[in-house]
């Protein structure tokens, strides 16, 4: 392999190709604003680094040999392809099309972000969101995993790798089916809700963590100390499994909002438990945005959720 082509540079380039423009290596150098002197030591180090005349001089000024019109070609293509480069990355900076991979918890991903993503389509319709559902923990470990670019999670990510931003908030409820006998009550003891049959949500799942937290530090009490008649992977279950009498359980208000409405669901308040959260999207700290991530990722800030 011939090594004497790697030391020459790309002003060396850009001086061969000035001069061919301007036939005259006075006017060459004075368009590069050079010394007429410099300019031609510029050639006469190519001529040496390659071994071989690439510039013919005359009276009438100058012309190429053979092997200078090999590297003037070459010239030509590595400074196209210089401005290829540069306008491919400005197009880049200024570009808020493109696509995002993204996993969500079961609350947004079922009952906030379809609205969202809907209303995004109509004012960015050159993003497209890739939504895949998890619960918390896996959402987290597919952003640590680089399976998606961002995640939407119902509680605050202790993994420092992650970045953070509050979205909106959530209220946890308990709820019975209609016609319950406690559904005229104002309100039940936490006592009271570990004797009744109740349906939980899976492990993982942030929505049980939050009870669980609270229950533990509160109460002092563990979901195993319940009257538990299943755990299930979905809110949607869940909510299907209180609807049909299998037992009470606690969901997020975005989840049993429209059952409440239409009295399929009631909510029952339970003494000393207010439960609150707030979703957070989370990225890698080292993940280099793009346009259509910044865009995204203010959009949701802006965007109400009714409950939150």
């Amino acid at each position: 392999m011939d090594d004497r082509f790697k030391h020459i540079t790309l002003s060396q380039m850009e001086a061969l190709i000035c001069l061919v423009e301007q036939r005259n290596f006075s006017r060459a150098a004075k368009q590069m604003l050079l010394t007429q002197p410099a300019l031609t030591k510029t050639i006469r180090n190519i001529e040496e680094l390659l071994g071989a005349r690439i510039v013919n001089r005359s009276h009438d000024g100058i012309s190429l040999t053979p092997e200078g019109k090999v590297l003037f070609d070459l010239a030509m293509r590595m400074v196209k392809l210089r401005a290829d480069a540069s306008e491919r990355f400005q197009k880049l900076s200024v570009a808020t099309g493109g696509d995002i991979r993204m996993a969500a918890s079961t609350i947004p991903a079922t009952y906030i972000l379809p609205r969202a993503l809907s209303e995004l389509a109509g004012l960015h319709p050159d993003i497209r969101i890739f939504l895949k559902m998890e619960d918390s923990e896996e959402v987290m470990n597919m952003v640590l995993d680089k399976d998606v670019e961002i995640g939407c999670i119902g509680k605050a990510p202790l993994n420092r790798k992650l970045s953070a931003v509050p979205l909106w908030r959530d209220r946890l409820i308990l709820v019975a089916p209609k016609g319950h006998r406690w559904a005229r009550k104002r309100g039940v003891s936490v006592r009271d809700l570990m004797r009744e049959p109740f349906v939980f949500r899976e492990k993982g799942s942030a929505t049980r963590e939050v009870f669980e937290q609270v229950l533990k530090e509160r109460f002092s009490l563990s979901a195993a100390q319940f009257n538990v008649r299943g755990e299930l992977g979905s809110s949607e279950a869940v909510k299907e499994a209180v609807l049909a009498g299998l037992g009470v359980s606690v969901l997020s208000v975005h989840a049993v909002s429209r059952e409440i409405e239409q009295k399929l669901l009631v909510e029952i308040p339970v003494e000393r438990l207010h439960l609150a959260r707030q979703f957070h999207l989370i990225y890698l700290k080292q993940f280099d945005l793009r346009p259509q991530h910044g865009i995204f990722i203010d959009f949701l800030k802006r965007f109400p959720v009714v409950g939150s």
